[in-house]
């Protein structure tokens, strides 16, 4: 018999297993925002690709995740968490099977398109039921645990992309997948209770979505980022100007219809009426955008310039893996008891201090001497930033819009990394096939890291002066109109 939602405890074996689906479906889905990186260099020489397919190959994931996770919180929230998220998983390992036969740039990225949908229906699933199923008492510790797990996905990924990528072929960092998925499957059926916004299955509301404000966010995303990776081949062309106004006119235009749809939308505009969401979601574009230009530079620097194997790239970010994995669940408690703002104040700063030392890395570098320190303070900080930020997002709405308040708030993280990604090599001169010349590839990750490091500087300043404590009434209560009011 499942266990009613809300009442799930992490001592049971229904909460043991209902984490254990919630970290693989989420580790699968961070593993491969991570483990791509590593690959750059071997499928880019093997399929041709200049430094434009390879942000597509990156973006085309992100761009479908920031775009559609949205979505996919809602669907979950209207018609149930367990069943999307379930599609999600399954949507999820066919992508990545057709990631793993491409053949050419075009495949690789239109089955990342894919891959990032899937993603976008099982990632806010996968902490909305957390939010839904766990008993009070126990949510703290159960986000706290999933996101120091989550995390080490994410960490994990570049080491065993690596290893599989040397040992095998970079199509492996795909099929590893399906195992996983496997393993989601059977925990989500046996153990994971089925949730719903009851208020809006009761109104009829689950038979309606948002599919407007879904294509609009998607035509957002995709007009900038399409702008920015191929400004540097094209100048200002027709084509990159009319990429970026429609960008930008989608962004309006998706503001104007998600006020209109009040509570029918798939993004509640009233959400925002929460001062302390609105800048935890910038504080997540913000760092994220750091997290995903580091990502995107630092493996494909350490192969092509410092010449380290793929395997030893992934080592390089195992002190990562194992501060998140201790660290996290402690960093959630604490961020409890003392709230948010310190931490995710000074996270940020050590993680940028961690960037800093990893710019004097070059041909040569010792692992000890001029990699470990960096990347030991980046996960530090990482640490410092990622269970905080989690936990307050969702304590800063009411329960019955988790999937929607996660939903964006993954979103956010997406969208920071796609920026990232499609903004920095523009910024710093890298295109064609420059990734491919140690001088160009050399002064391209300096300038790329200091950016960074500027992003998580500005983060720290931004959580020391206007982050605090959520209020103990959870988040802005949304009326009839979708309009929000903070509680008393």
């Amino acid at each position: 018999m499942t266990a009613p939602a809300s009442a799930l405890r992490t001592g049971s074996a229904a909460g043991r297993g209902t984490l254990l689906a919630a970290i693989l479906a989420s580790g699968m889905v961070f593993l491969d925002s991570t483990v791509v990186n590593v690959a750059l260099p071997r499928l880019g020489a093997e399929l041709d690709a200049t430094v434009a397919g390879l942000q597509w190959t990156i973006n085309g994931y992100l761009l479908m995740l920031a775009a559609f996770v949205l979505l996919g919180g809602a669907l979950g929230d209207r018609f149930g968490r367990r069943r999307v998220f379930l599609l999600g998983v399954v949507w999820f390992a066919v992508a990545s099977v057709l990631c793993g036969l491409a053949q050419d740039t075009g495949w690789l990225v239109a089955a990342r398109f894919l891959q990032g949908a899937g993603g976008a229906l099982l990632t806010p699933g996968s902490l909305s039921v957390l939010q839904a199923s766990f008993h009070p008492d126990d949510r703290g510790r159960a986000i706290g645990t999933w996101s120091g797990l989550s995390g080490v996905s994410t960490a994990l990924g570049p080491l065993l992309g690596g290893w599989l990528i040397d040992t095998l072929s970079w199509r492996w960092i795909f099929f590893v997948n399906l195992p996983l998925a496997v393993g989601v499957l059977l925990a989500a059926l046996r153990w994971v209770p089925e949730s719903r916004d009851e208020e809006v299955s009761r109104t009829g509301g689950g038979r309606r979505f948002d599919v407007a404000g879904a294509l609009l966010g998607a035509l957002a995303l995709g007009g900038v980022t399409y702008a920015l990776i191929d400004a540097p081949a094209q100048g200002a062309s027709p084509a990159v100007l009319v990429a970026a106004v429609l960008g930008v006119v989608a962004v309006v235009v998706f503001v104007l219809v998600e006020r209109r749809r009040g509570d029918t939308a798939m993004l509640p505009t009233g959400l925002f009426s929460s001062r302390l969401f609105s800048v935890l979601n910038v504080f997540t574009v913000v760092v994220y955008a750091a997290l995903g230009g580091f990502t995107f530079f630092l493996a494909v620097y350490l192969q092509n310039v410092v010449g380290w194997s793929a395997l030893l790239t992934g080592l390089a970010t195992v002190p990562m893996t194992v501060l998140l994995l201790f660290g996290s669940p402690r960093a959630g408690a604490l961020s409890v008891r003392i709230g948010p703002r310190l931490l995710l104040a000074v996270g940020p700063v050590i993680a940028a201090a961690g960037l800093l030392l990893l710019r004097r890395v070059g041909p040569g570098a010792s692992y000890w001497v001029d990699v470990l320190p960096g990347v030991a303070l980046f996960g530090a900080g990482l640490t410092f930033v990622v269970a905080p930020l989690t936990t307050s997002v969702l304590g800063a709405v009411s329960d019955r819009f988790a999937g929607v308040a996660s939903g964006f708030n993954n979103a956010a993280s997406r969208a920071g990394g796609l920026l990232a990604v499609a903004a920095l090599p523009l910024l710093v001169g890298l295109s064609g096939t420059g990734y491919e010349q140690k001088g160009a590839l050399a002064d391209a990750y300096r300038g790329a890291l200091a950016w960074c490091a500027g992003l998580l500087l500005a983060g720290a300043v931004l959580a020391a002066v206007l982050i605090h404590r959520p209020a103990r009434k959870e988040g802005p209560l949304l009326n009839a109109s979708g309009r929000g009011r903070d509680p008393c």
